[in-house]
């Protein structure tokens, strides 16, 4: 006697909410301000301001950009507004940190937008594994948006998730 195989996950309610999918397209770019320096710790406003001059700001057409200094320099706010204020034309964002803080802006205003409606009174798996540089701070993210709405929240893939959250009745 043959047993049909059945996918109770296929039949159930359960959402799943992948963050890969809203994963912004455009190439990330990383402007390191510490050769910009003199011997890469001290910033002299005349030279500072000529490599900012000089630079190609339109290798950064479409980019989204992290502005750092890698070295252990105490750089003044008004360096990193100079050339946000030179990559605006061009580049999609600009934020001052490393790609993660990039990554993680990038996520924040994707889920600040995002209509979490369809997840209303649902239950919601928010997907763990990804191929792309997901940043940890949008799983929080996710779930702090998600939560609002949802019946309840996990984390992982349907066959092994692990609750979050669950709305009490």
């Amino acid at each position: 006697m043959e047993d049909e195989i059945i996918n109770r996950v296929a039949q159930s309610k359960l959402m799943t909410f992948d963050l890969e999918d809203y994963y912004p397209k455009g190439e990330r770019k990383v402007l390191d301000i510490k050769d910009w320096l003199y011997e890469g710790f001290i910033l002299r406003e005349k030279e500072f301001r000529a490599y900012v001059d000089e630079h190609d700001w339109s290798t950064y057409q479409d980019a989204y950009v992290a502005l750092q200094c890698s070295s252990d320099a105490i750089v003044p706010g008004w360096a990193f507004m100079l050339i946000a204020s030179k990559l605006q034309p061009y580049a999609k964002k600009v934020v001052q940190g490393n790609l993660d803080n990039l990554e993680t802006a990038l996520y924040q205003t994707i889920l600040e937008q995002l209509n979490v409606t369809d997840f209303t009174d649902k239950p919601v798996i928010i997907k763990g594994c990804s191929n792309k540089p997901v940043p940890e701070n949008a799983y929080i993210m996710a779930v702090a948006k998600i939560q609002q709405v949802a019946k309840s929240v996990m984390y992982g893939e349907a066959c092994s998730s692990v609750p979050i959250f669950k709305r009490k009745k």
